[in-house]
């Protein structure tokens, strides 16, 4: 073994938490080891713990993300807005942050999703709008409404609640490092950073992040596949789905091994061009001014019901409750909120590390209204565009709305009807690949943090190390839900974010604690007593509360 590689090996040693870096790989590696020993029992498993925790858990979901979402809006409007994640400059421009947190955020399922999901809603629409016919014209208005509340505020909020809690107590404490658990610290406390209770939640940060991200890799490289059949007639059975996997992993691998400024930082520019060429090609393409009039409806559809849409339960199948309605719920909504909740902890980490120096304004503005500015629009005009292409009969999504056909075709279907078509689907395919290693070699980047107890620049071997179990964990996932199948992936994704949604509660309650404590309580005053007798309280005297009677005597 040569000196450098020596250096190497024995920089990973040194740098891991033995505890968070074996159990998150046991717990992985044992996912992918059952699968080659029985791939039908690893798909029974997921199904029954994904059944169980949607029956048990599915309001919990919609109440704590929609709380966050209040939350960070008073953050951007309040006092607290103000406060400064560390005492330094920004390391990244503006434009430079906002196109990695978007890119690595999320974007990968918005790209996935666009061409898509407002189909599904014109054929069936939500049971909140009883009175809306599947199919009809003011169904096509809904589709985009539910489709925006799906994709604007709500899921971008739980990356930016922990990514704030995150690098606010990493950043403004003293020896604390910057991982997950630390955005618990005023509830477990500094000096138990350590301690059992932060291990567990690294560990499961670990988990949670393979489990979400893999689904995402796997919606987009089942994507990348099945763009390869439609368009050139290259068929790909398992083995294709590794070779495409693997390709991908080693670009964003080598991504990630180039570091944050070299690799995700350009490649995330990249994306962001490309992403607004491709949505505004499209508005110009596609009924311009419908579209314009389709949004600004919907957009308006999504502020006044944006309440009833966060909570909306369909009253669950027990007593006078709606079981095809909370059904509904489930399969949309809810497994929405996981997927972001799975992600959270990467995403958050990830957010937490390039927002040093800026404010908890920022942060959140940039979190949850700059990327719903870049997301409307986008839904709009690719996601209107299919709507009105397949009600005017110009296009035929008739067999993805069935599930004949997965989801994942939806866009080539689309841009096969435009003028000079192969150029738009070439560019889907780029950005689609694109927008899948920014979001891999981040991730990475991320649960490498996690795994040597916050260290912001991780070793080779461990990025490299997860980079790996992540493209495999993603293969699997695409093979136990087939190529034309997104179910197996949903159901990950609503197991590894479920626990998640009680951190980042505690890590939204973390922050008011702090917050109140150090910069003042903002509805209360600071002397109040919020359970108990107030240690200042002066005794009643006998003559009564107004105290005793004065004496004009000296």
């Amino acid at each position: 073994m040569s000196g450098a590689e020596k250096g190497m090996v024995d920089e990973f040693r040194e740098e891991i938490d033995t505890t968070v870096f074996l159990f998150g790989a046991l717990l992985t590696v044992g996912v992918i080891a059952a699968f080659f020993i029985s791939p039908s029992t690893v798909e029974s498993g997921i199904s029954t713990l994904n059944d169980q925790l949607l029956g048990a858990f599915n309001w919990a979901l919609l109440l704590i993300v929609f709380l966050i979402v209040v939350f960070l809006l008073f953050l951007i409007i309040g006092p607290w807005g103000s406060i400064r994640l560390g005492d330094e400059s920004p390391e990244y421009s503006f434009l430079s942050f906002f196109a990695m947190l978007y890119s690595a955020g999320f974007a990968a399922g918005v790209v996935f999703w666009g061409p898509t999901e407002a189909l599904f809603y014109y054929d069936s629409p939500s049971p909140l709008f009883g009175g809306v016919e599947g199919g009809s014209a003011e169904a096509m208005t809904i589709a985009i409404q539910q489709t925006l509340f799906h994709w604007a505020l709500p899921q971008l909020a739980v990356f930016t609640i922990m990514g704030i809690a995150i690098g606010y107590f990493a950043y403004n404490y003293d020896n604390v490092p910057l991982r997950v658990s630390s955005a618990l610290t005023p509830i477990i406390g500094a000096e138990n950073l350590d301690g059992p209770f932060a291990k567990v939640v690294d560990i499961l940060a670990v988990f949670a992040t393979i489990g979400g991200v893999a689904t995402s890799l796997g919606f987009i490289g089942s994507q990348f596949v099945t763009g390869l059949e439609y368009q050139w007639g290259i068929s790909m059975g398992n083995i294709g789905i590794l070779l495409v996997v693997t390709m991908m992993t080693l670009l964003f691998t080598t991504s990630m091994v180039l570091g944050v400024n070299k690799g995700i930082r350009r490649l995330s520019n990249f994306n962001m061009v490309l992403f607004v060429l491709l949505m505004f090609a499209t508005f110009i393409v596609g009924p311009t001014l419908f579209l314009i009039l389709l949004g600004t409806q919907a957009f308006g559809g999504m502020i006044s019901d944006f309440v009833s849409m966060s909570l909306f339960t369909g009253a669950g199948p027990m007593g006078a409750g709606n079981p095809e309605a909370t059904s509904w719920m489930n399969a949309w909504t809810v497994f929405y909120w996981a997927w972001a909740l799975s992600w959270s902890p990467f995403a958050g980490l990830f957010i937490a590390r390039i927002s040093k120096g800026r404010t908890v304004r920022e942060v959140a503005f940039t979190g949850i209204v700059a990327t719903s500015a870049a997301t409307i629009p986008w839904f709009t005009f690719v996601g209107g565009t299919s709507v009105w292409a397949h009600h005017n009969g110009i296009a035929d999504f008739g067999a993805v709305i069935a599930g004949e056909q997965g989801a994942e075709v939806s866009g080539f279907i689309l841009f096969e009807t435009f003028p000079m078509g192969s150029i738009f689907m070439l560019a889907f395919m780029i950005l689609v690949t694109t927008f899948f290693v920014t979001s891999a070699d981040s991730s990475t980047l991320a649960v490498s943090m996690m795994t040597t107890g916050g260290k912001a620049r991780p070793s080779t071997i461990n990025r490299i190390f997860w980079g790996v179990v992540l493209g495999m964990t993603a293969a699997i996932l695409m093979i136990l839900g087939g190529t034309g199948s997104a179910n197996t992936l949903q159901q990950a994704a609503i197991i590894t974010g479920t626990p998640f949604a009680f951190v980042c509660f505690l890590s939204m309650l973390a922050l008011i604690k702090d917050f109140g404590s150090e910069y003042g309580r903002v509805l209360l005053q600071d002397e109040t007593v919020l359970i108990g007798s107030s240690s200042q309280t002066e005794p009643e005297s006998p003559a009564g509360p107004s105290g005793p009677v004065e004496s004009d005597d000296d």
